[in-house]
């Protein structure tokens, strides 16, 4: 299968901060490919660098076969980005976003009315056309942005946590619409935190500190581990490398325990 993005020790690094550490990335054409891990785990400051927005400290990137370093305008003509602000405007008509993001990548015309009709119509935007952009729900606005990021074709579509603050049921409506776009032959890049959205991809990878810790399919890693879910085999690769054990400090918290609260109600008592 080709690989359309392939990502070798990549970094990243602010001042003295490393965001990203030596990170390798193989997306096969066609796929849908999760990036997961906690916030703060380097997965925005990767996607960024794919899109050609930073630019790495070190390492090496193609997006079908183009450079990040060198050529990213020609990237920028590739790819549909939906960051998890959505980047719309907000005063704006849910029409008036479509068609300033087909103005800027110089589709006009009945060209561009043809592709708006059927983008409002995928996304179940329908009657909303000349709503204004602010007053729409999460799960409306997540659809918009997708719509817009899809206004010029693009063969890969990169999506930042594109979920997150949305309800469970326009997450569901939301990954349909992947599915469908996935079945047109468009790869699909994502980061989230969701480990239920991550089982839904063919392939992962978690991402812990700036680098990768695991990958392959969600039924390759559940099995690896022998345990249950994309969730259980995050938090074991968590515990191997830091050594210690995810859990809650509840027991650090005293005086929610009912055993002090027992303990101390006499001499409180007394104290009044």
């Amino acid at each position: 299968m080709t690989n359309i993005i392939e990502i070798k020790n990549l970094n990243k690094t602010f001042g003295k901060l490393t965001a990203v550490n030596g990170l390798n990335l193989s997306i096969p054409k066609g796929s849908i490919y999760g990036i997961l891990g906690p916030n703060g785990a380097g997965k925005s400051t990767t996607i960024r660098m794919i899109c050609g927005v930073l630019t790495p400290t070190s390492g090496e990137g193609t997006i079908d076969g183009i450079s990040i370093y060198d050529e990213s305008e020609k990237i920028k003509s590739k790819i549909g980005y939906m960051s998890q602000k959505f980047s719309l405007y907000q005063d704006l008509t849910v029409l008036e976003n479509i068609r300033f993001f087909a103005s800027l990548y110089g589709i006009k015309g009945k060209k561009r009315d043809e592709r708006i009709k059927q983008l409002i119509s995928m996304a179940g935007l329908n009657g909303r056309e000349h709503q204004i952009t602010k007053n729409l729900s999460g799960g409306w606005k997540q659809r918009l942005a997708l719509g817009c990021a899809l206004v010029h074709k693009p063969e890969i579509l990169i999506l930042d946590e594109p979920t997150a603050g949305v309800d469970p049921v326009a997450r569901r409506v939301f990954w349909e619409l992947i599915f469908m776009l996935s079945k047109q032959g468009i790869t699909v890049l994502v980061t989230t935190h969701y480990m239920d959205e991550a089982e839904s991809c063919d392939y992962v990878s978690f991402i812990f500190n700036g680098s990768v810790i695991a990958k392959g399919t969600p039924k390759e890693l559940i099995e690896s581990k022998k345990v249950e879910t994309l969730e259980d085999v995050f938090i074991g690769y968590v515990e191997e490398i830091t050594g210690e054990k995810v859990k809650s400090s509840f027991e650090e918290i005293k005086f929610l325990s009912n055993n002090e609260n027992e303990s101390k109600s006499g001499s409180e008592n007394n104290e009044i």
